[in-house]
């Protein structure tokens, strides 16, 4: 010490050491440098999707963003991370339910589709659920969730927690009902 203050480089003897012990770096920056950054393979935006049958459409989903994962997952997904507004039409191909959220994920392998966020479904009949989350089962051609649900119909509010319905949501169950409440055609 007394040599660096003779030669006048105390000064920058003291910042160097600053510097040194400052620039420690986080163990888990390092850690997470060594880990795989996954891309999607496909991404799209502003998409529509057509789903038809035999000439006859069935499904069409629309969402401003879309991002296709698949060679590096186990099974390949579709995330739509800026919400989706999907149209299921009957067998005489007219619209009979609508779907819409601020997040969902289809499941290609299992055919299964969630959404989460504000979710909306209304069927032909003007019936609408609402819920924070909900799963389309398109092989069992069913909707479920086990979270708060509230379902609005021109008579009455019944909410609980979980559901199950047909995926048209014209058959529905609530699995705990919390309230119901009548409601005259004035009130609506």
């Amino acid at each position: 010490m007394w040599l660096l203050q003779k030669i006048g480089l105390l000064p920058l003897f003291i910042v160097v050491s600053f510097i040194i012990t400052s620039c420690q770096t986080d163990r888990n920056e390092i850690m997470a440098l060594g880990k795989k950054i996954t891309v999607p393979d496909l991404t799209g935006k502003d998409v529509t999707m057509l789903y038809s049958d035999s000439t006859i459409l069935k499904i069409k989903l629309q969402t401003p963003q879309m991002q296709k994962y698949e060679k590096s997952v186990k099974e390949p997904v579709t995330i739509m991370p800026k919400g989706l507004f999907v149209i299921f039409y009957d067998e005489k191909g007219k619209e009979a339910t609508t779907l819409k959220a601020d997040y969902g994920v289809r499941y290609e392998k299992s055919k299964r589709m969630e959404v989460k966020y504000n979710v909306e479904v209304i069927n032909i009949n003007g019936e609408k659920l609402n819920t924070e989350h909900l799963i389309w089962d398109e092989q069992k051609k069913k909707i479920i969730s086990d979270a708060f649900v509230k379902i609005t119909t021109a008579k009455e509010i019944i909410m609980g927690k979980g559901l199950e319905a047909n995926q048209d949501f014209t058959q529905y169950e609530i699995k705990e009902i919390t309230g119901s409440i009548r409601v005259d055609d004035n009130e609506l």
